[in-house]
């Protein structure tokens, strides 16, 4: 399969929310992607969630392909994954502060689970995001920095998601990364209701305050 046709799996032309699959890690994967076939791709259980609910958004913040694992899983319950991961590749032969290899990788294993399951085209989002993504650390010059953040502009906004009967959001993730929480402050400031887990707790409602601007120098 090529980048196209992956994409496409993921982003049925039909399906409500697909408008912000990213298509960046799309790009260059082929029928004969280095990694594809040895790339372990377990699909893990879901604890913190139980059954669709088309009220609720979710945001599944993991490092590398393991948001996608989970994007799939949460699939199974009914909810549409969206992968939002917007990282580009280092030239060949350099290091970069960020490997995209998991996630196209995972990209293409995920397809292949996601063509066995059906979801509805209304079916609520379920966001994917690498929380790698903020690696900034640099060891030296010659380091490629591909580290990316995300936008408001990369979700749907909260009157969008008001629009479509979304009154809660979930954040799955060891913690919420700054960039996210930029974004869930303005959207929680709309009268949505935000909850975190860390997966193994169920979803308790969370209060984002609002993030500290850095005054410039």
């Amino acid at each position: 399969m090529t980048g196209r046709d992956i994409f496409k799996i993921w982003a049925p032309e039909k399906a409500k929310w697909t408008n912000w699959v990213r298509p960046v890690p799309f790009v260059g994967i082929n029928e004969n992607f280095e990694g594809y076939e040895v790339n372990n791709f377990t699909i893990p259980s879901i604890n913190y969630i139980k059954k669709y609910s088309p009220n609720v958004a979710i945001f599944i913040d993991l490092p590398g392909d393991n948001s996608i694992k989970e994007g799939i899983a949460i699939s199974k319950l009914g909810f549409r994954p969206i992968p939002i991961y917007n990282g580009t590749d280092e030239q060949e032969g350099a290091i970069s502060t960020v490997d995209n290899k998991p996630i196209k990788i995972g990209l293409i294993k995920g397809a292949l689970e996601l063509k066995k399951i059906e979801i509805s085209a209304n079916a609520s989002p379920a966001f994917l995001l690498d929380t790698n993504r903020m690696n900034r650390f640099k060891m030296n010059e010659s380091v490629f920095d591909n580290s990316w953040d995300i936008y408001a502009q990369d979700i749907p906004s909260a009157e969008y998601f008001l629009k479509n009967d979304i009154h809660k959001i979930i954040v799955r993730s060891d913690s919420i990364q700054e960039d996210l929480k930029k974004i869930l402050y303005k959207i929680q400031s709309k009268g949505l209701e935000i909850f975190f887990t860390d997966g193994y707790e169920p979803p308790k409602k969370v209060k984002i305050n609002k993030p500290y601007k850095k005054e410039p120098l």
